[in-house]
């Protein structure tokens, strides 16, 4: 494998001064900063298509972004002998976002904003395997519901249930309505939106921005792995940032709102997009994960951990939909 990874290094106009391994990854010390090398699965399309989308918001304020180096013949991907295909990055060296500072995460919710906005001044039309058809979260969504009552009537039908399986039948009601709540305020806002449009919720979207790939540097912040870019609604990175944040600190309510003020203060969200910036926090998003994960493993012995994982969101459920309401108004 090391011959392999010299042999695609040597397509690239800089020398290697050093290399450690990574997780699935070569990072690189080069003549031109640290680089790193990973195995790319995508269409060579979309890799041109990501080098000019990072080289754009480079040049437009993000300037601490993982740009695509291009090879010595301006490939954006290097090949193997037998064709397997590799990208390089800019990388950069810094601490990943804290997400127990309040500090960390209203500075990565500033740049997520500036982000958002510059990216919606991209002059590209955008690719058609980029767009996220208007109905994917619904059908996403209707799905879940469907395999929550599924499991549900799975632990019904057991005649011995261990703790895990009463604890899940006796918060079901609760979060299987929430589910349908939303749901049916996806159906409702999809129809009056065929009506009235969509009124600028969509532009492109980082599609995995959490605190893994948001760095802090002695000077200013990088964001990274821009890999699951799409053309979506962008409260969708807000959302899932959010939800991620505020499940660590337990809904905190004073925490939410300053996270949404942070947002605003850079970038103004409209009536549109809070409505599906709502969505995205309102669905029981954690429940049906851990009841995903319960169904598809072993019945027979459920880890305690999976337990305390749902003890700790039906605990923190009223913080939530206190949280949830404040931001409906």
């Amino acid at each position: 494998m090391f011959n392999r990874e010299n042999l695609i290094l040597e397509q690239y106009p800089f020398e290697v001064k050093q290399t450690v391994k990574g997780r699935g990854a070569l990072i690189c010390e080069t003549s031109q900063g640290l680089k790193i090398l990973k195995e790319y699965r995508g269409s060579e399309g979309r890799a041109d298509f990501l080098y000019r989308l990072l080289q754009f918001l480079a040049g437009h304020g993000q300037e601490h972004v993982d740009c695509i180096v291009r090879t010595k013949e301006e490939k954006t991907l290097a090949r193997d002998v037998d064709g397997t295909a590799y990208i390089v990055r800019d990388w950069y060296e810094g601490r990943e976002c804290d997400t127990k500072s309040r500090e960390d995460v209203l500075r990565a919710i500033r740049q997520l904003a500036d982000m958002h906005s510059i990216l919606r001044t991209f002059p590209e039309e955008i690719p058609n395997y980029l767009q996220i058809q208007d109905d994917s979260l619904l059908s996403e969504n209707e799905r879940h519901t469907r395999e929550l009552k599924k499991v549900r009537n799975f632990i019904y039908n057991r005649k011995k249930k261990s703790d895990f399986e009463m604890e899940f039948l006796h918060s079901f009601d609760l979060f299987y309505q929430e589910a349908l709540n939303v749901v049916t305020m996806q159906k409702e806002l999809q129809e009056k939106e065929e009506t009235d449009g969509r009124q600028g919720i969509y532009g492109i979207c980082h599609g995995d921005y959490n605190q893994h790939n948001v760095v802090f540097l002695r000077k200013g912040m990088a964001v990274l792995n821009f890999e699951k870019a799409s053309y979506d609604v962008q409260a969708a990175d807000l959302g899932n940032f959010m939800r991620k944040i505020l499940e660590k600190h337990n809904w905190n309510m004073g925490l939410g709102m300053d996270m949404m003020k942070a947002y605003n203060d850079v970038r103004k969200l409209n009536y549109q997009e809070m409505n599906q910036l709502y969505i995205r926090l309102a669905y029981p998003e954690k429940y049906w994960k851990i009841a995903n994960h319960y169904f598809n493993t072993s019945k027979a012995w459920v880890c305690g951990r999976n337990l305390e994982k749902l003890q700790k969101i039906i605990t923190q459920n009223e913080d939530r939909e206190r949280f949830l309401c404040l931001i409906r108004g």
